[in-house]
């Protein structure tokens, strides 16, 4: 059994330490590893630190040079570069520990499941602001919904990729700047019949950049959280019950803007109610169809 272990680059020296993380993977019995490093920038830049880091590592590491500034680019030609029989994504600022890639597998393996997702977890800077620490906004923990998972992303992924769900399935170029790609791709994938499940040991650990410590970098992302979340429920509304979801919507943003200013004193609860506020402002914006911003690129 090939497990293939994908990750999209631009652009970060902390592609050196994920990639020394990868190479210490206790696999599971009769596996081998390969890792492939898609470089997402304009100019092959990833390529001579890869070679470097690879000299060291116990398992082959292809390099894909995957042009430009577009990350869904950067994630079909993993998909097109992947020969194995389960495919794993991580992100190039993650720390996988030795025990990731079996804890993955083991789950996967205890059921029908076509791919299994978990946690990654944000490890903060001293300078990071309190109410960030306590409302640990960086992490990324995928969730149920009445108990069915029915999505994940890729920082924490590990997929039977010839599972007939994900049969010709791409990651959309148009979401490649916006963000929402992973989330969209899965939910299409488990709308095309796919079983998933969340792995709560299989943990990947992400260092924060001290550039995403402010509210608006937050913010920012909680907005497209919601456009992502709200056209994928938009998908399987009818007209009626679109007007609903509306409706709905703005009384949730009106209820966030209510405690927002309740909780005024407390930077906590504050910043709690106003990002769910935000969050909820993305998804109105899916429902009236607003065009995505471009966050990445």
């Amino acid at each position: 059994m090939l497990i293939d272990i994908c990750v999209c680059t631009f652009r970060r020296a902390s592609l050196a330490d994920t990639l020394r993380s990868l190479g210490h993977q206790v696999l599971p019995d009769g596996s081998d590893l390969r890792i492939i490093v898609a470089d997402n920038d304009e100019v092959p830049s990833a390529q001579e630190l890869v070679t470097r880091i690879a000299q060291d590592l116990p398992v082959p590491v292809q390099y894909v040079h995957a042009p430009s500034r577009n990350i869904s680019i950067a994630r079909n030609a993993c998909l097109d570069a992947a020969t194995g029989d389960l495919l794993a994504f991580i992100d190039d600022d993650e720390v996988a520990p030795p025990t990731w890639i079996a804890d993955m597998h083991a789950l996967l393996a205890s059921g029908p499941y076509d791919a299994v997702f978990g946690p990654a977890i944000a490890e903060y800077p001293d300078t990071a602001p309190a109410w960030i620490r306590q409302g640990d906004y960086h992490s990324n923990v995928p969730t149920a919904r009445n108990r069915i998972v029915q999505t994940g992303h890729t920082c924490n992924a590990l997929i039977q990729i010839h599972a007939p769900c994900f049969h010709d399935q791409r990651f959309l170029l148009e979401k490649g700047r916006t963000g929402g790609e992973d989330t969209e791709f899965f939910f299409r994938a488990w709308r095309d019949g796919g079983k998933f499940a969340v792995s709560d040991t299989a943990k990947v650990f992400e260092p924060v950049d001290p550039s995403r410590l402010g509210f608006a970098w937050i913010a920012k992302r909680r907005f497209r959280s919601g456009i992502t979340y709200g056209r994928l429920e938009r998908g399987r509304l009818s007209l009626i019950k679109a007007a609903v979801s509306l409706c709905v919507t703005i009384l949730k943003i009106a209820y966030c803007m209510v405690r927002t200013l309740i909780a005024v004193f407390s930077s906590n609860q504050r910043n709690f109610w106003l990002l769910r506020a935000v969050f909820h402002s993305g998804v109105l914006t899916s429902i009236l169809s607003v065009k995505e911003q471009e966050l990445y690129g």
